[in-house]
């Protein structure tokens, strides 16, 4: 298989072109038809001359790829399938409401993470994701010229793949690239905390933390992940940057029933968060299969809400979207494995 451009820094299409002979302005105009413009083949690209795009035919692809299928819900939400390394299966999802549309990528096939709640995770870790693939899920869906927010939300763990990572979020904000706002991006975590800084350091996307409990012990045995990389450590960190107005931290708390829904879990929230300018989502569970896991109900999560909102705490309820099309994240890629 021909190496991909699509996915490729503005240096390294500089580079590739040096190699191939090609002028040193070759590098800018590639930029410009694989990030501006909608073209997926060489031989669109007619600003380049008959030579320059004979040599990269014979040598590259431009790794712009169709979803192979896609689910549509009631509520206008819709999950991509895109296919992956050698007969496995991504989901992206494209989330509409109102003025603001969302697309939610993924950066891994499956997750090494193994958390109780994630569907994702039960597939166990197949392979990262390069920039291009990451890439190409916001590029190579319908609405794309229409999206307005961009989240790492979708398969794996991003700053468990963090260099590509970086490198799609380069692609995204850079002036040579898609040119969007890093404002209008958000890479979720459970708390990698080296490559968490790193992130800090190398982006100005925002960041958001999967929490989902705030007693050590508890997280544990949500989130095997707590043994290596300790909440309060990840907590510590987060309070020594400085994020400025701009940027912003939240923190995912995926609601589960007689488990994490107590006042004595808004308090301790309270006491942990106190000195982070944040805000907690709260997230309806959305049941998967082989979990004792449940959703407690609409009167308990509210309750839970103005409890944290009665602390100081910014809370938002996240609005439970595309339950008709299989909408945790993973689930729609292992029925399409099982139907294989």
């Amino acid at each position: 298989m021909r190496e991909h451009l699509f996915g490729k820094t503005l240096k390294e299409l500089n580079d590739l072109s040096v190699k191939l002979g090609l002028p040193s302005f070759t590098g800018r105009q590639l930029a410009e038809w694989l990030y501006k413009k909608e073209v997926s083949s060489f031989e669109e690209m007619t600003n380049l001359s008959l030579k320059a795009r004979a040599l990269l035919k014979e040598n590259y692809e431009t790794g712009i790829m169709s979803p192979t299928d896609v689910q549509v819900s009631v509520d206008g939400t819709k999950k991509y399938l895109f296919p992956a390394l050698e007969g496995k299966f991504i989901e992206t999802a494209y989330i509409p409401d109102g003025k603001r549309h969302t697309v939610c990528v993924s950066s891994q096939v499956g997750c090494k993470m193994g958390c109780l709640f994630c569907m994702t995770g039960k597939q166990g870790f197949q392979g990262d994701l390069s920039s291009g693939e990451i890439l190409n899920q916001y590029r190579s869906i319908p609405e794309w010229r229409s999206i307005t927010n961009l989240v790492y939300m979708g398969m794996g763990e991003p700053l468990d793949n963090l260099e590509e990572v970086l490198k799609s979020l380069e692609v995204l904000t850079s002036d040579w690239g898609f040119a969007l706002s890093p404002r209008r991006i958000t890479v979720s975590t459970i708390g990698i905390t080296p490559a968490m800084l790193e992130f800090l350091n190398r982006s100005n996307a925002h960041l958001a933390v999967s929490l989902h409990t705030p007693f050590e012990e508890e997280r544990r045995k949500l989130m095997p992940v707590q043994q290596v990389y300790p909440l309060k450590e990840v907590l510590k960190e987060i309070k020594s940057w400085d994020f400025g107005r701009q940027r912003r931290v939240s923190f995912e708390y995926i609601l589960f029933k007689d488990f994490n829904d107590s006042a004595s879990h808004v308090n301790e929230l309270s006491r942990i968060l106190q000195g982070i300018r944040c805000r907690i989502n709260l997230i309806r569970f959305h049941p998967i299969p082989d979990t004792p896991l449940e959703s407690p109900d609409e009167l308990t999560i509210n309750a839970f809400k103005d409890k944290l909102i009665a602390k100081g705490i910014t809370t938002t309820i996240r609005a439970s979207r595309g339950q008709d099309i299989w909408a945790a994240c993973g689930l729609l890629s292992t029925k399409k494995l099982a139907d294989k």
